[in-house]
């Protein structure tokens, strides 16, 4: 996803040459999977264990403090929470069951929103429908804290480390930490097309052996707001497992592709080849911010994201300076409202700790003020389509269920899979509750010699 990162950064090797296919087969829908690959020896180990912390020692009044307010905001929900030994709070709906409500209401009161994910992981609290709790919670995410709290938000929240910051160095760790994980792992819930962001959809409910033709019907429409077709210089940030480059390519465009991730790299190389299109397609392992060259048009997926706020400036004006006059560059980014964005934007989340390190959601207005006041770029259309990217993520996580033997044979272990679990279940439920959206951009940049 952007994740987010959505969805990678930047990557590269040299590009090899193949015979052309003019069936390009790899641009269909049975593209190929991903095969077993010797070890990288830059990547760390592949997890075969997860330790979640253990519950951390808490004062009594700060663990009553912390059950009084969970269980005052809990009460005016519509869900039902049921505490072991300690009856029930909520207006009934989907049930949230604590089943350790000691070591629950520790975590929350010493890491607010980690500490809650963090309980899941360790199985201290379940629900028969996650994404029905985590919906109910996103849509007051507001309201949870009493605003007394919410003041003091400086003095209680977890900070981001400095560490997990997108400079030049982090990047390239932060990157590796999620979509390094594996390739077999991410084939096991994707469609064929390996693509790693929101499907469009014609009707919903969405069905699996739809998806894949609705990931190229997004591609497509990206594609076409960039216009590339025959001819077109095209810049990707952020290659994913190279769908889209072989898409424009597969339209006569020649692509350079940039990714931090180096498996995604040589899958999405490997891709490229058994479509016949090496000699149009260049993967490059390499930073947006050490991109070169000018380009008809630049295009991306879910990768702003990844960026930081503080980058956030330092990614609009490497898509200006890398396009032509006329150039067009076209994005696809999740947003939040830009007043939780402004409350959370320093806060240490679940999300940052355990899946997109560094990573941050922009806003609608925060992304149009960065485009107005750094580059020279317009932003000349907008749309959104969140309700799309929650079906794309319960497609997403009925599959890693339905596979989770599977996972397991990966080494991937249990408090792995919970975590993974609840990170769709808790990213689905962002977009059902409206409290997240995802949009489609399109910016121009003016042509002065006309």
């Amino acid at each position: 996803m952007r994740a987010a990162e959505p969805r990678s950064a930047a990557e590269q090797g040299d590009a090899t040459t193949g015979d052309a296919d003019a069936e390009h087969p790899s641009a269909d829908v049975d593209a190929k999977r991903p095969r077993a690959t010797p070890a990288d020896p830059h990547a760390g180990p592949r997890p075969t264990r997860l330790d979640v912390p253990a519950p951390p020692a808490a004062t009594w009044p700060r663990t009553a403090l912390t059950r009084a307010v969970v269980r005052r905001a809990l009460r005016e929900l519509p869900l039902q929470a049921r505490f072991a030994g300690t009856g029930s709070v909520g207006k009934g709906g989907p049930l949230l069951d604590v089943h350790d409500p000691g070591a629950f209401h520790r975590r929350i009161g010493s890491q607010g929103l980690i500490g809650f994910g963090e309980s899941y992981m360790a199985g201290e609290w379940d629900a028969p429908d996650p994404v029905g709790v985590l919906t109910v919670l996103a849509a007051h995410a507001a309201e949870l804290v009493p605003a007394p709290l919410q003041r003091l938000r400086g003095l209680w929240a977890l900070r981001q480390p400095p560490s997990r910051r997108n400079t030049p160095d982090h990047a390239r760790n932060n990157i590796s930490h999620h979509y390094d994980l594996s390739n077999e792992l991410f084939a096991l819930f994707l469609d064929d097309t390996l693509t790693y962001s929101s499907a469009l959809f014609r009707g919903f409910p969405a069905h699996w052996d739809l998806l894949a033709a609705a990931q190229h019907r997004k591609i497509d429409r990206l594609l076409d707001l960039a216009e590339v077709g025959d001819g077109t210089r095209l810049l990707e940030i952020g290659t994913g497992w190279g769908e889209l480059a072989i898409r424009a390519a597969s339209r006569g465009a020649h692509v350079t592709s940039l990714t931090l991730s180096r498996e995604q790299r040589d899958l999405a190389r490997e891709r490229v080849r058994e479509a016949g299109l090496s000699d149009r397609v260049a993967i490059e392992l390499c930073d947006y911010r050490e991109a070169r060259g000018t380009y008809d048009a630049v295009v991306s997926v879910e990768m702003l994201e990844a960026v930081g706020e503080e980058f956030w400036p330092v990614y609009f004006r490497t898509l200006d300076e890398r396009l032509v006059p006329g150039g067009r560059a076209a994005f696809q980014v999740i947003t939040m409202p830009h007043e939780r964005m402004l409350a959370s934007r320093n806060t240490h989340t679940w999300i940052q700790k355990y899946i997109f390190p560094g990573g941050l959601l922009p806003s609608v207005k925060a992304i149009e003020r960065t485009v107005r006041d750094h580059t020279r770029l317009a932003v000349t259309r907008r749309e959104g389509f969140g309700a799309h990217y929650a079906e794309t993520l319960r497609l997403w996580r009925e599959r890693f269920t339905e596979r989770a033997g599977e996972v397991a044979g990966l080494g991937f272990d249990e408090t792995f899979r919970r975590m993974w679990t609840f990170y769709l279940a808790y990213s689905e439920a962002g977009f059902r509750s409206g409290y997240l959206d995802v949009q489609q951009y399109l910016c121009t940049k003016e042509d002065l010699a006309r």
